[in-house]
């Protein structure tokens, strides 16, 4: 029932049993969402913890993931800004926590947007950060991720995505230093 409002405040043994936590989200930075922490409510204990309750933001980045630069933009266009969210703490470092996020998209339906991100292209795997490359979790994660990312890759999404034999043809005649040259002349032959 308490509300965190740093990442210090979390207890080691909710972090080291990757506690679910559900929280509004703010604000997307750079450096990772900033999620208000929303405790179980307790009708009488809840009404009461509300007087004394700080105010702050929990930093929450996505464990596994190297956003590409337009996952930023993406994910801008994907939350909103009081959206409620589930945050899997999986690590903590400096301030920050690392977490896999959920998000609710119909009432029984929630998406992983660390794996959805990778399935659009819009970012690759990276170490996950807080777990123990030996324990089970990590390599279940680690694998859940990958295939994520080899999806992107096959259908071709995202920073996975390859030019097409048109427009790499059309690009190499464009740049073609006789192509420029003759572009050049018309052109002054136009202005003359």
């Amino acid at each position: 029932t308490a509300k965190f409002t740093s990442a210090s405040d979390i207890p080691v043994a909710f972090v080291e049993k990757n506690v679910k936590l559900r929280g509004k989200l703010h604000h997307i930075t750079e450096k990772g969402l900033e999620v208000e922490h929303i405790p179980i409510s307790v009708p009488f204990i809840t009404s009461i913890q509300r007087k004394w309750q700080s105010k702050g933001l929990l930093l929450v980045r996505l464990a596994g993931v190297k956003l590409a630069p337009g996952g930023m933009a993406w994910l801008q266009q994907e939350l909103k800004p009081k959206q409620m969210i589930w945050f899997q703490l999986l690590g903590r470092e400096d301030s920050a926590l690392e977490c896999l996020v959920l998000v609710n998209k119909r009432q029984f339906l929630s998406v992983c947007l660390n794996e959805e991100i990778l399935r659009q292209g819009l970012g690759r795997t990276a170490r996950i950060e807080g777990l123990h490359h030996d324990s089970r979790l990590y390599w279940k994660l680690h694998k859940r991720l990958l295939r994520a990312e080899l999806k992107a890759l096959k259908k071709n999404k995202g920073i996975w995505r390859e030019e097409s034999y048109s427009e790499r043809l059309r690009d190499s005649i464009s740049n073609n230093k006789f192509v420029q040259t003759l572009k050049q002349f018309v052109n002054w032959l136009r202005g003359s």
